[in-house]
């Protein structure tokens, strides 16, 4: 009678751990009927073990992907090994609210999950056990640091007042469309053009408003460029850009359109009314250029060209 109590009380005592623990806790059978649905599960599904005990878990639980969830538990009773999945993988089995007060920006609460095998006395896998871990902080966390990540990579590659690629990354850039276009043979062209008479600019109006010219300049190349095209502030007031599957007297429908569209701009700054116009080189790609720098030295000269011959116009390179 004494050994009989201590098992009722070892028994209560167990269930009392599971029902518990800040962890769902699930038991299902080989046709997916719920045996255990703990206190976790019912707070956060507002579904009571005696709703649910003795029903299939598909039919109360309509997020979970069925295909995949019975091959999951399936090959758990095939092989009585243990399944995972991870908030990366898949964010949640279970569709429950985030009621976290740290990350209560997430919608829904993250969850890893283990599948464990449940073994009766002959050493047959009769049930399933599904555990499921409220991640959220950490996945929140780890997606933060990721954002962040993110924008400091940006940064690093960025000019702080056009918003276009800096130097040194646009060279980047470069560097691969050239030997994209050594394999491909197929035609690119680079576009390099500047403000004239910038330092009059600076001069006359001030730094601000060299800064705004810069930075309105860059907003036109931005609004003209295709999204496939690679923009960049090259140096000062001198812009470059790659133009790729494009030929230079193609190329130079864009060159023109963009120095129209600056030559016809106003800025109106501390009262001030400023005009201004750029000049442009293009040089194609070419298979005799030993490499991208070769492109850009090309481009430079046409550019000199358009400076020499009046400015505010657009001139190709010529490779004859």
């Amino acid at each position: 009678m004494t050994q009989d109590l201590a098992s009722i009380k070892e028994f209560h005592w167990l269930i009392d751990m599971i029902q518990n623990l800040d962890v769902g806790l699930v038991v299902i059978d080989r046709e997916l009927r719920v045996q255990v649905w703990n206190t976790f599960m019912e707070n956060h599904s507002g579904c009571s073990p005696t709703d649910i005990i003795g029903n299939k878990l598909l039919d109360f639980c309509r997020d979970i992907p069925a295909d995949w969830f019975k091959r999951k538990v399936e090959s758990v009773f095939l092989l009585n090994h243990r399944a995972f999945t991870t908030w990366e993988q898949r964010p949640y089995l279970f569709k429950f609210k985030n009621y976290r007060p740290i990350t209560g920006i997430a919608e829904f609460m993250y969850q890893d999950v283990t599948l464990i095998p449940l073994t009766s006395a002959d050493g047959e896998v009769k049930q399933v056990g599904i555990l499921v871990y409220d991640v959220t902080d950490m996945a929140m966390n780890k997606r933060e640091l990721q954002s962040v990540n993110h924008s400091l990579e940006s940064l690093s590659r960025t000019d702080h007042l056009t918003q276009l690629n800096n130097r040194g990354y646009w060279e980047e850039q470069m560097q691969a469309e050239f030997a994209r276009f050594q394999r491909s043979k197929r035609p690119s062209t680079l576009v390099m053009f500047d403000i004239d008479h910038f330092k009059q600019v600076n001069d006359n109006y001030g730094h601000q408003a060299g800064d705004e010219v810069i930075r309105i300049t860059a907003q036109q190349l931005t609004e003209c460029k295709r999204n496939t095209d690679i923009a960049g502030r090259y140096g000062g007031e001198e812009f470059v850009v790659i133009l790729d599957d494009t030929t230079a007297k193609s190329s130079m429908i864009f060159a023109e359109r963009l120095r129209k569209k600056i030559e016809a701009l106003i800025i109106e700054h501390e009262c001030e009314t400023i005009k201004f116009t750029i000049s442009l080189g293009l040089a194609e790609f070419d298979p005799l250029m030993n490499d991208y720098h070769q492109a850009i030295e090309y481009a430079d000269q046409a550019l000199y060209k358009a400076k020499q011959t009046g400015r505010n116009r657009s001139v190709i390179y010529d490779l004859e």
